[in-house]
């Protein structure tokens, strides 16, 4: 197997293009396909403030390193979840990156600052706090963007990632959810930063790749709290199908993405206003974030 651009051996298969890299031309390959996204859907310009989401895995740092070696104003957040090793492993990764890059990683300690973690809204019916670490992170990325000054939230949610959630909705029929997904999601209110996803069309070997290539220094394990997550079991699901029939994957989220979201979507706006307690956008009185803090901080024990 040869290089498409070099004729040099190949290292890096992608099969849904029917195409191999070798580890010279990887990365150019990689970042032209995230240049591409960011063109194509006008996630945001050279002059804007970008704040990336950091998690320590190699989609986020992967993402980070692309935009930088692009050209990009970009700091990094980081939230402690507080979900043992595994979160100090995580920090550990984000904090090494920013230091070898010199780049600003600004971060929130949920414990420390907000009285919980992330275990600790385990829910008691299915045992698991995905469902609200997802609020916590939306909520966190948001605030800390607005407040700060960035006008854009950048994700490093990929093919799969999007696969799966697209997947998930559709077996249950989730409209609202469905007519919402997508690559961008515009800022409708002046606390609320826009949300945009520059890896969707890239697969989660794609990014390994080009994290191995670059040597990127990133935390290999899934998070423990989502073991056995529906998401996982969709992941796999499709990845089975993507053995059999390379691209199949790229071709659901794309062709929905370009034909079948537009009959999902909503004529009537959603109503934004400012969340009683905190002052953070929401459709409700008070937001998800604080009420599920609130419901969760009676349950938990008096801190000495």
């Amino acid at each position: 197997m040869r290089c498409i651009k070099c004729k040099a051996p190949a290292n890096v298969e992608v099969r849904r293009h029917r195409s191999a890299f070798c580890a010279g031309c990887y990365p150019d390959w990689f970042r032209t396909q995230v240049q591409r996204t960011i063109d194509d859907h006008r996630m945001f310009s050279r002059d804007d403030r970008v704040l990336v989401a950091i998690s320590g895995g190699k989609d986020s740092l992967a993402l980070w390193h692309a935009l930088l070696r692009l050209g990009y104003q970009t700091d990094g957040m980081y939230i402690r979840l507080g979900i043992g090793d595994y979160s100090v492993r995580s920090q550990a990764k984000s904090e090494a990156f920013a230091a070898r890059h010199g780049l600003q990683l600004h971060q929130v300690d949920l414990a420390a600052d907000h009285g919980f973690t992330i275990p600790q809204m385990r829910n008691q019916r299915e045992g698991k706090p995905c469902a609200a670490c997802g609020t916590v992170k939306r909520y966190h990325f948001n605030k800390v963007a607005v407040d700060l000054g960035y006008s854009v939230v950048a994700t490093g949610h990929n093919l799969d990632d999007e696969a799966a959630t697209l997947f998930g909705n559709v077996l249950h029929w989730q409209t609202d959810f469905l007519g919402r997904q997508g690559p961008v999601l515009e800022s409708t209110h002046s606390n609320l930063a826009r949300k945009v996803k520059p890896l969707y069309r890239l697969a989660e070997r794609d990014s390994a790749a080009y994290a191995i290539i670059e040597r990127i220094d990133y935390i290999v394990e899934e998070c423990p709290m989502a073991i056995g997550a529906k998401s996982l079991a969709y992941k796999d699901t499709l990845n089975a199908l993507e053995e059999t029939q390379p691209g199949l994957k790229y071709q659901f989220l794309v062709g929905f993405l370009r034909q079948g979201r537009k009959a999902l979507k909503t004529e009537d706006p959603v109503q934004i206003r400012q969340c009683a307690k905190c002052g953070q956008p929401t459709t409700a009185e008070v937001c998800a974030y604080c009420r599920m803090v609130e419901r969760r901080l009676k349950k938990l024990p008096v801190r000495r």
